[in-house]
Order: C-alpha cells, then structure tokens, then sequence
C-alpha cells in the first residue's frame, strides 16, 4: 500500500519552539512530497480583547510580529527547496480557525501543528490549541512533539 502524499499541508506557527519543529518536519513533508505548504498564524483576538492595556498599538504589534514570523518561515522553506509557500495570517481563535476555516479555504490535505504552544494558562484551563485543531480537522493532523512536552508529562 503507497504511503498518503499529501499535496496541501498548513502548518499552524506561533513562534513557540514546538511550532518551529514542527514547521521543519512540515518542510520535509511538502518537499518529500512536491506538495505545497501554507504557512499560518491566527492573532488571536481573545487574548488582545482581554489585555487591560487594549489599544490598536497591541493590535498592530501582534500583526507585525505575525509578518516577520511568517516572512522568515517562508524564506527559511523556499531556501530549504519547496516550491510553493504561502503565508496567511488570520483572526480571532486558533484552535477555531485552523481548522474550521483556514484548513477548509486552502483546501489542506494535512495539518501540522507543534503538542504545545506559547499559552499554558489557556491549555491548562480549557484544552490545547493542537488537541482542538485534531478534534475539528476536514483532514489528517500530524501534531509535532518536543522532548519538552514528553518531560512535562
């Protein structure tokens, strides 16, 4: 039985080390494949809304930072020889639009995401961002550990 070749892979960046994994496996997996990779970032709105110091400086910085992020990763997967990167950044909860809506616009055949992220009071309260993304996902999931996350256990 041939292995899955999956052509549309979205990795999901937060700029968390376990993300960064996982971005490099999804460098493999689009160029051992001849598949196109997506890479997102979801500003997530919640988080913003919530600060005490809200304003549209904060606003602006989370987008400015999601550029560079996305910019240095697209740059880093064109250099290491994929063919076609793309960058989306989106709005409002990750482990909503993942796989919910940016999954299903770029017609994703696989999801990559990093087991944590940068927010362990929100995984700690109401789940991870990777447990909801494998919970919604229209397709397959690869979640990325780090030996970090194998020692937290």
């Amino acid at each position: 039985m041939p292995a899955e070749e999956y052509k549309r892979i979205v990795i999901a960046v937060d700029g968390s080390q376990a993300s960064l994994k996982a971005f490099k496996k999804a460098v493999q997996v689009a160029k051992r494949n001849d598949g196109d990779l997506i890479i997102a970032h979801v500003v997530d709105t919640k988080t913003i809304s919530t600060a005490e110091t809200y304003d549209q400086s904060m606003i602006n910085r989370s987008e400015s930072y999601a550029s560079k992020l996305l910019n240095d990763y697209k740059q880093q997967a064109e250099k290491a020889g994929v063919r076609k990167v793309e960058t989306h950044i989106d709005y409002g909860s990750p482990k909503v639009r993942i796989p919910k809506y940016v999954a299903k616009s770029f017609n994703a055949d696989l999801i990559m995401c990093g087991a944590t992220g940068l927010n362990a009071v929100e995984r700690f309260l109401i789940g991870s961002v990777s447990e909801n993304i494998v919970r919604y996902s229209p397709c397959d999931v690869l979640v990325v550990r780090t030996d970090d996350d194998v020692e937290e256990e």
